[in-house]
């Protein structure tokens, strides 16, 4: 140890402000990097908490009991529109301008009623042209048959001169060239007779065509013109020009239009018995049977629509309303009790942790039950014995990332 040079240890020797520097930046450099890793967790956390809270979109399906309805057990429920088989925007036959309005929106007319009045000033000029020209073609007929029995009564004469010998033969053929021409005049007069005659039912049709009536009894819905305004059969393409005087509906026409979807549309079938809630009026029943079944797919929906009547009619029915339809199986037998629960479409029902679950809409949020379906089926439905009540919604195909308390939406089906 002796032999070691004191310079060369001092040399080796570290002075306290560098080690203090040295020492400051290691801190620095590791409180920035922890101060990174929780930048990094705050705004996975941050992100991870907006998706989770962010409602998740759904379809839902409403619980039913079993046989309620017309004594039949709903085997598949659907949603769809009032719809009017005959409702008509009338029109004038002819462009012109409107005098007289009569209808307003909500009023009923029957079949044939004035709805509207066009300026007539014209066609009535028209068609009284139209009948003086008649009157003289009745009169240049009138001289024509004058101007025949004229020419008949000489050529008898003649044929009487010549017969006697005081007349010769060319005056008897002059005058029946003379009965011949006078012929052909008074056909020629009834022509243009006839003519005029057709002129002035044309007019009166035209005429005609400034009254505007009703096709068909029914309510009026839209007024679409008013009194002043130009109306036409023809669009103008403007923007000036009517094209239709008012939209009536026939109320005895209204009828149900659904969407099934594909998959289940062969548990529907032609006079089918059903029963329909409008949606402004959910505690009413409307008895209800399928008409057709139309025979084309939508294939951006996956559904087939299906015609239902309603087989009780009443003012509160308007065209366009939402409506629930459910289509019910066979009636049970009268002394068989329908069965504890309420019936479901088996998509509603999903598996957490190995048990039969179904997530019902409270509010904007679902609550997770748990629930033992039975054995026995129900058309397409299940029943559900416990857990769930009559009325309540139930989510359909529920997602895996759907859990109890989670906000959704309900989306109508497509």
């Amino acid at each position: 140890m002796s032999d070691i040079d004191p310079k060369l240890l001092s040399q080796l020797r570290i002075e306290g402000e560098q080690r203090e520097d040295e020492g400051g930046r290691s801190r620095r450099t590791l409180w920035l990097a922890l101060a990174g890793v929780l930048v990094v967790a705050a705004l996975g956390g941050t992100a991870w908490w907006l998706l989770a809270a962010r409602p998740l979109a759904v379809q839902t399906a409403t619980a039913i009991l079993p046989g309620g309805g017309g004594g039949g057990t709903a085997v598949l429920q659907a949603t769809g529109y009032i719809t009017a088989r005959r409702q008509a925007t009338v029109s004038t036959q002819i462009t012109g301008t409107l005098t007289q309005v009569l209808i307003e929106e909500g009023v009923r007319v029957e079949k044939g009623q004035v709805i509207a009045r066009l300026e007539d000033s014209g066609l009535r000029a028209t068609l009284d042209v139209a009948n003086a020209n008649v009157k003289t073609a009745e009169a240049q007929v009138a001289t024509a048959e004058a101007q025949l029995g004229q020419a008949q009564a000489d050529s008898r004469r003649q044929q009487a001169l010549v017969a006697s010998g005081m007349a010769t033969q060319q005056f008897a053929e002059q005058s029946r060239t003379a009965v011949s021409t006078a012929t052909a005049q008074l056909d020629a007069r009834r022509r243009e007779a006839d003519s005029a005659r057709a002129q002035v039912a044309q007019a009166r049709v035209n005429f005609d065509y400034s009254v505007v009536r009703a096709p068909f009894a029914g309510v009026v819905t839209v007024k679409a013109a008013q009194v002043g305004e130009i109306v036409s059969p023809l669009s103008a393409g403007g923007g000036f020009t009517r094209t239709g005087v008012g939209t009536i509906v026939d109320m005895d026409s209204l009828e149900i239009d659904v969407d099934v979807n594909e998959a289940y549309i062969n548990q529907v079938k032609p006079d089918m018995p059903a029963e329909a809630v409008l949606s402004a009026y959910p505690d009413w029943k409307i008895p209800a049977h399928v008409i057709a079944i139309v025979p084309a797919a939508d294939r951006g929906k996956a559904t087939v629509k299906v015609r239902v009547a309603l087989e009780q009619k009443d003012g509160r029915i308007v065209p366009d309303m939402g409506v629930r339809v459910s289509f019910l199986g066979p009636k049970a037998p009268a002394a068989a009790q329908p069965p504890r629960g309420v019936l479901v479409p088996p998509a509603a029902i999903a598996q957490r942790d190995g048990k039969s679950v179904v997530f019902v809409v409270d509010g904007g949020r679902v609550a997770q039950r748990s629930v033992a379906p039975a054995a026995q089926d129900f058309g397409a439905m299940k029943l559900l014995p416990d857990g769930v009540k009559a009325g309540e919604r139930v989510v359909l195909s529920p997602p895996p990332a759907l859990q109890d308390g989670a906000n959704v939406t309900i989306e109508e089906p497509h």
